[in-house]
């Protein structure tokens, strides 16, 4: 073998396959052999072995063995010693505390343990054997030590990077902090890795070794952006050695502002969605293919806006809207303008008009019909209201025979089934004409004690309004204590102090004719004596001739008016009733028996008394009443 036994690293044979594994260095002298592994790798802090393997045809017998290493400055230093009476670790060296030797060298093996092995125990290391017969030999083993480095990480550029820029820009550095031996970056865009290319992708080092003795590497992507690069993670992957291998970690995915060039704008309308109607607010939105968006400005017709921002908003939009709207922007590099549109339709709904025009008055029991219509850009759906209730449904509105109740306020409502809210509406006031009709109260008959005070209310209908007065049986006009009216009807009430027995008549009057009605009144006399009580009381009857209707929720008991036979027909059947009133009078008055008096009462007497009785005298097919004296004289209401 050429060169220094105990120096030198001997060739291997190709063929030595287990000793290929190892490493070994081998001095081969006489018959001593040492062999050791090529390195020893170890994380830094842990504990080191370095076995020493040798064979000699002497055995054991005055063998020297020495361990020591080589110095950064290739200088040699012992550190333990060993032969047949003593064991020694050299004081004062970097291992003097931290190194044992197991083993006799018995066995053809020694074991090197380093303890805490540190940075600067990267070093080699060599057994010496020494034979007082067979000569020298060594052996030499290569210490590796290793440090994880920290997590790496990664920083990105804060500021927008614009597209096609002459120089490549940075997109941001990686770093790995306190590794050993000096970790490695890569730089990945999405999978694929990023290495140096001219003018295009730079990745710079920089490597600080720490006071340590670790080392941290910071690496510095730039490169030439592109608008795809919008949508490019970008990371950093870090491999660093261990002991037998190597390990690899990544940073967390970045991405960059990449800012281009808008090239063409969309527009449309953001709110509300579906179909627009009049009084809407709404919402015009524009965008651009570039980033950041440029500066819009919207135009429509011959209106002309710069907008703060990609938003335009129409507040209370009209039909006028309607049509195609604009953004537009600059092309700084060619000034050139960019324009996106969109269409806009306003649907409307114009006020309801109702024909004919309100109010309007309808003569009682005629037939009547209106129109409501309301000019529209989509389906109309109209509904008449009357007092909130629904009483037709399309355009038109027909009232069959008008009555009184059928005056009132209708309502046409129009609706655009399509857009929700959108609806108009139109009125008509509906006035019946008529002669007035009065309510028929609840009673006229009333009982009510002496010196006590009543109210009778009266409440007619008709149109034009009623006018109402109050007048009694003995000629006098009362006066009223409320007078209330309305468009078409007058709601009256009046006191009447009870003194004897009296009626009150309700006069309603207007142009088309005129109605009444009485109120008969019996004043109730309360006589005591000693042993029994008398209670006297007189009736008066009344009569009408005009239609009285009821005022609450009793039917109203309508007196028609008849023409000229019926009332002729009356007076025939009045005039008999007289004449059998008259023969019964003279039968009683013969026998005596009148008002309990004897028959020499004085007839002329008598017959002045009967031209104050009233007899009320009714057919059966109406309901017209005529009030006749004895002598078969007609009485008006305000002579009863």
């Amino acid at each position: 073998m050429p060169g220094d036994p105990g120096r030198g690293k001997p060739l291997i044979p190709q063929n030595k396959t287990v000793k290929e594994q190892w490493g070994y260095y081998a001095a081969l002298r006489a018959d001593v052999e040492v062999n050791m592994e090529d390195r020893v790798e170890v994380f830094k802090g842990q504990t080191a072995q370095i076995t020493c393997m040798f064979t000699s045809s002497d055995g054991i017998r005055g063998m020297i063995i020495q361990w020591s290493y080589m110095t950064p400055a290739g200088e040699r230093q012992r550190i333990y010693f060993q032969d047949l009476t003593m064991k020694i670790v050299e004081q004062g060296t970097r291992f003097t505390e931290r190194i044992s030797v197991n083993g006799t060298g018995a066995t053809g093996g020694l074991v090197l343990t380093i303890t805490d092995v540190q940075l600067e125990d990267e070093l080699e290391f060599i057994c010496q054997i020494n034979s007082p017969t067979d000569g020298n030999a060594e052996g030499r083993t290569q210490l590796k030590v290793f440090e994880t480095p920290e997590l790496p990480t990664i920083e990105g550029v804060d500021t927008g990077i614009w597209v096609n820029e002459v120089n490549p820009s940075k997109i941001g550095s990686c770093e790995a902090k306190n590794g050993y031996p000096k970790p490695n970056i890569t730089w990945y865009r999405d999978n694929t890795p990023l290495h140096n290319i001219l003018d295009d992708v730079v990745v710079a080092f920089t490597t600080i070794t720490e006071s340590s003795g670790l080392f941290s590497v910071k690496s510095e992507l730039s490169m030439t952006v592109v608008k795809a690069d919008k949508d490019a993670l970008f990371y950093c992957e870090v491999t660093y050695f261990v002991p037998a291998g190597t390990r690899m970690t990544e940073t967390n995915r970045i991405s960059i502002n990449v800012h281009y060039p808008t090239t063409a704008i969309t527009m449309w309308v953001a709110s509300p969605k579906g179909k627009i109607k009049e009084g809407d607010t709404v919402e015009l939105q524009c965008h651009g293919d570039g980033h950041p968006q440029p500066s819009f400005t919207y135009k429509h017709e011959d209106y002309e806006k710069t907008l703060d921002s990609n938003v335009m908003v129409l507040n209370d939009v009209k039909r006028q809207h309607s049509g195609v709207h604009y953004c537009t922007t600059l092309d700084l590099d060619t000034y050139e303008e960019i324009m996106g549109n969109t269409t806009l339709f306003v649907n409307y709904l114009d006020r309801a008009v109702v024909t004919p025009a309100s109010p309007v008055a309808v003569p009682r029991g005629e037939d009547f019909s209106a129109s409501c219509n309301a000019l529209s850009s989509l389906q109309t759906h109209i509904v008449w209201f009357k007092d909130g209730v629904e009483v037709s449904k399309g355009n038109t509105l027909t009232l069959t025979e008008a009555v009184f109740d059928t005056s009132g306020t209708y309502v046409c409502v129009v609706t655009v089934p399509e857009i929700e809210g959108m609806e108009t509406s139109g009125t008509l006031r509906v006035f019946v004409e008529g002669p007035p009709e009065i309510m028929e109260p609840i009673t006229t008959d009333i009982e009510e004690s002496v010196e006590k005070t009543i109210n009778l209310s009266c409440h007619a209908k008709g149109f034009p309004v009623p006018n109402i007065t109050w007048t009694s049986s003995d000629g006098q006009t009362l006066k009223t204590v409320s007078h209330k009216i309305t468009e078409d009807d007058v709601h009256s009430v009046v006191s009447v102090k009870v003194t004897s027995d009296i009626s009150a008549f309700c006069n309603a009057s207007n142009d088309f004719g005129e109605d009444y009605v009485a109120f008969s009144i019996k004043a109730i006399k309360h006589t005591t004596s000693a042993t029994t009580t008398t209670t006297t009381t007189t009736t008066t009857t009344t009569t009408t001739s005009t239609a009285v209707k009821a005022e609450t929720s009793i039917p109203p008991k309508k007196i028609n008016k008849e023409g000229s036979g019926v009332i002729i027909a009356v007076l025939i059947i009045c005039i008999l009733l007289l004449a059998i009133l008259g023969a019964v009078l003279y039968f009683l008055y013969k026998k005596g028996k009148l008002c309990g008096r004897s028959g020499k009462q004085d007839l002329t007497k008598e017959k002045s008394n009967n031209d104050n009785i009233v007899v009320e005298m009714k057919s059966d097919n109406t309901e017209e009443a005529v009030l006749l004296g004895v002598n078969g004289d007609k009485k008006p209401p305000s002579e009863q």
